[in-house]
C-alpha cells in the first residue's frame, strides 16, 4: 500500500501514487539537521566550503489519498469529497463538515481531516486523523493508513515526537509494510534518532530490497551517524540502481564533499539541479553549488 507523495517539488495536492524513489517532498535530506552548518575540517590541502544545504523539515509534502482499497470508508460522497481535495480543498472542507454533521461517519471525518491539512492546518488534521484511526471499526490495514497519514501530518506540523507515535501505531496494525517503516524512519530522524531510523530502514529493505528511496534515506542517516564508509556504500548502490536519481546524486554530492572530493560533489550537484530544476532537490543542489563557489570564506 503506497501512502506517500511521489515527486520532490511536485505541486501541492492530495494524490494517489505509485512507488517512487522520493518519498517526501523534502527528500531524504530531511534526515539532516536544519539549516546550513559548517563542514568538518577537511584535509589540509583541500579546504572545504560550508557544509551542504539540507532540508529543514519534510513538512512541505502533501498527504496522499489511499489509492486502492482498503480505505477507511466507501461510497459516492466519500469519493466526491476526496476528489475535491486537490482542486478545491475549501470546498472539500465545507462539504465534509456538513456531511459530518449529518452522520457522514468515518468517510466525512477522513476527508475533513485531509482538507484541514491541505488548507495549511496540519496539526488539526493530524489530531483528527489519529482520533479517526483509534475510533474506527474499519479493517486494520485501513486504520494503519490513517495512522500513517497522521504521522506525516505531524511531521508537517513540526511535531516529530507525535509523528513517531502515530507511525508506531500504524506499524502495530501492519508490521510488515515497508512504507510504514520508511515513514517512521523519517520521524525518528526528525528526533535525531538516527540509529532507530537505520533499524527501520534495514527492516524495510529486508521486506523490499528494491526500495531505492530506503537506500537513500539510510545513506543519509548513516552519514549523520558519522559512518561515512557505510553511507558511501549505500549511496553508490543507489546511484548504480538509478544513475539519474536526483535525490541520490544530491546525497552523494554531500558525502563526496565530506570526503574532500569537491569536483565530484560539484558534478553530482550540477546533475541533480539539471534533472530536477523546479524542485526542492534542485534548489538544494543549487544552494550547495553556490556554497562551493563561495569557497572557504563561507566556513
Amino acid at each position: 500500500m503506497i501512502i506517500r507523495a511521489t515527486l520532490i517539488g511536485g505541486v501541492a495536492s492530495l494524490v494517489a501514487v505509485a512507488t517512487g524513489t522520493s518519498a517526501w517532498r523534502a527528500g531524504p535530506h530531511a534526515l539532516g539537521a536544519p539549516g546550513i552548518t559548517l563542514a568538518a575540517t577537511s584535509p589540509e590541502t583541500t579546504p572545504e566550503p560550508a557544509a551542504p544545504a539540507e532540508s529543514s523539515s519534510p513538512g512541505e509534502a502533501p498527504l496522499p489519498i489511499p489509492p486502492v482499497p482498503p480505505r477507511i470508508a466507501e461510497g459516492e460522497d466519500y469519493e466526491k469529497c476526496l476528489d475535491m481535495l486537490a482542486t478545491d480543498p475549501t470546498g472539500a472542507n465545507t462539504f465534509a463538515d456538513a456531511w459530518e454533521a449529518t452522520g457522514g461517519g468515518d468517510g466525512a471525518l477522513h476527508c475533513h481531516a485531509l482538507a484541514r491539512v491541505e488548507l495549511g492546518d496540519p496539526a488539526t488534521g493530524a489530531a483528527m486523523l489519529d482520533r479517526l484511526a483509534q475510533s474506527s471499526h474499519a479493517a486494520a490495514a485501513a486504520r494503519s493508513i490513517v495512522f500513517s497519514q497522521a504521522g506525516q501530518a505531524w511531521m508537517m506540523a513540526g511535531e516529530p515526537d507525535r509523528a513517531y507515535a502515530s507511525a508506531t501505531l500504524a506499524l502495530t496494525l501492519s508490521p510488515a509494510d515497508p512504507d510504514l517503516l520508511i515513514n517512521r524512519s523519517i520521524a525518528a530522524a526528525g528526533l535525531e534518532r538516527y540509529e532507530a531510523a537505520v533499524d527501520d530502514l534495514n527492516h524495510a529493505l529486508e521486506l523490499d530490497p528494491k526500495r531505492i528511496d530506503a537506500v537513500i534515506f539510510r545513506a543519509t542517516a548513516l552519514r549523520h551517524l558519522g559512518k561515512l564508509d557505510q553511507a558511501e556504500e549505500d549511496i553508490d548502490h543507489a546511484c548504480t540502481l538509478d544513475p539519474e536519481n536526483p535525490d541520490a546524486l544530491l546525497e552523494r554530492g554531500i558525502i563526496r564533499q565530506r570526503r574532500g572530493d569537491l569536483d565530484g560533489a560539484r558534478e553530482d550537484w550540477e546533475k541533480a539541479a539539471e534533472l530536477a530544476p523546479d524542485s526542492a532537490t534542485g534548489d538544494l543542489a543549487q544552494q550547495n553549488l553556490a556554497l562551493l563557489d563561495a569557497g572557504p570564506s563561507r566556513q
